[in-house]
């Protein structure tokens, strides 16, 4: 094994940390070096060779960027380009862990860690740099995991890899999205990367609960606690014990299920109406909704305690607009799978149909393409999709690339220019701005490097 023979850095001013890595390394690696202050780090590095560094992203220290661990990774490699990096980041630093990587480091992990799962990302990283293996900042997810997270385009890859740094964690997760952008299918897929795969996924849609069956359907009841209650049953977060629980919708609950809910998962147990017995529950919870929470949460609609137990780490999917690279995929995925639903022989989609699903901006997202293709694979007399084929309403059509005076598409200008009105409504919060768009914070940030915005 590699990691028996190497020599290991770990940069952390939190002593706590170093203390651990050093505990849970020493009998595992060759030597394992601990540095508080990393302005030692470039005369640690000119005095030892290390085959791996694990570096904090964020110090208390005097240089003021925000964000120190990508300054830290940007000195290492001007002073030695091969040596594995493994950046050490905290739930709410996501975004700018997946920046790192950009930037170079080879991966990064969250704290708290699990001790077995450290151990086996450092021997596989030591691996792939000894195999000369390069490093990829694209998702290992496979597009046929689903159908909704099918994609190419930089915002959907962006989704993808942090679904697979997330998953395996237990963090709670809120998924944000238009309708019919996919948030259910990205539930299902954290679930079945995590270690609670072999135990239940229970969804439930609060969206469609009456005030009356919430705690009912949630929490459970005992015979005769109400005038139906003909029999005990166990509510959704007892049925999700081990696994993970679902809450679809949950932007559009009232203030007093918000309040019986964050009772719920502050004490880690439900009591079923009708009894005074707590029931201790072990659950992963995942969140989604169209709603905007927090802008709620500034008018008093929303629990802002509530949204804290909610998003340990938050998830943004672009609607399709958004994700013009991925139209055509995904079309062409639901030709294959209506054409042998109905015994059609379809091969393709013909360019003018292309065309016309380019310049449509689908204001129903993923859902909305998939019922268009099934009807058009019904309705499609041809071995192609033809745009008399697709019933699209042409009063929401994406708007079109203006053709400039040399005949080449402005589509960097209309990006360019979405992007500038997006953050001028936001005054400036490129959060909000990101969400709009349907981008990550980490994907904006780069489209406003390579338009010098």
């Amino acid at each position: 094994m590699l990691l028996k023979n190497a020599k290991i850095l770990a940069v952390d001013d939190d002593q706590d940390v170093l203390v651990a890595v050093k505990m849970l390394l020493r009998p595992e690696v060759k030597e394992i070096v601990t540095e508080k202050n990393p302005e030692k780090l470039l005369s640690l590095l000119a005095q030892n060779q290390f085959d791996l560094i694990l570096l904090d992203m964020n110090y208390k220290s005097s240089l003021n960027t925000g964000n120190e661990g990508i300054f830290w990774l940007r000195k290492i490699r001007e002073v030695n380009k091969n040596v594995a990096v493994i950046m050490i980041t905290a739930y709410g630093d996501i975004d700018l862990a997946v920046r790192s990587v950009k930037e170079g480091a080879n991966d990064f992990v969250l704290k708290p860690w699990r001790n077995e799962k450290l151990l086996v990302t450092l021997e596989d990283i030591l691996e792939k740099v000894n195999d000369g293996k390069p490093k990829s900042t694209k998702s290992k997810s496979q597009n046929a995991e689903g159908l909704q997270l099918l994609g190419e385009s930089e915002a959907m890859q962006d989704v993808l890899y942090k679904i697979d740094k997330i998953a395996p964690t237990d963090a709670n997760i809120l998924i944000l999205g238009e309708n019919g952008t996919g948030k259910s299918e990205v539930a299902k897929l954290i679930h079945q990367k995590s270690q609670r795969n072999q135990n239940p996924f229970v969804h439930a849609d609060l969206g469609s609960l009456t005030e009356s069956l919430f705690e009912s359907e949630l929490f459970g009841h005992k015979k005769g606690a109400f005038t139906d209650a003909r029999e005990d049953r166990a509510g959704r977060f007892e049925a999700a014990n081990n696994g993970t629980l679902f809450l679809d919708e949950i932007g559009n609950i009232s203030l007093p299920q918000q309040a019986k809910l964050l009772t719920i998962l502050q004490n880690r147990e439900v009591i079923r109406l009708g009894t005074n017995t707590p029931i201790p529950i072990d659950i992963r919870l995942i969140s989604a909704t169209n709603a905007p929470i927090k802008e709620m949460a500034l008018q008093n609609q929303y629990r802002k305690d509530l949204i804290y137990r909610l998003n340990t780490i938050e998830i943004t999917l672009p609607p399709l607009r958004m994700r013009a690279d991925d139209v055509l995929v995904l079309a062409n995925y639901f030709m294959k799978t209506y054409a042998e639903k109905y015994r059609k022989t379809l091969f393709g989609i013909d360019e003018k149909a292309k065309d016309k699903l380019r310049k449509y901006a689908f204001p129903g997202n993923i859902r909305e393409l998939q019922h268009s293709i099934e009807r058009a694979v019904i309705m499609s007399d041809n071995q192609e999709i033809s745009a008399r084929d697709l019933d699209l309403n042409s009063s929401i059509e994406a708007p079109v690339a203006t053709v400039s005076e040399t005949g080449t598409l402005r589509i960097d200008e209309l990006e360019k220019s979405t992007i500038l009105k997006a953050i001028e409504r936001h005054d400036g919060n490129i959060t909000k701005a990101a969400r709009e768009l349907g981008l990550t914070r980490t994907a904006l940030y780069r489209r406003l490097g390579k338009y010098d915005i």
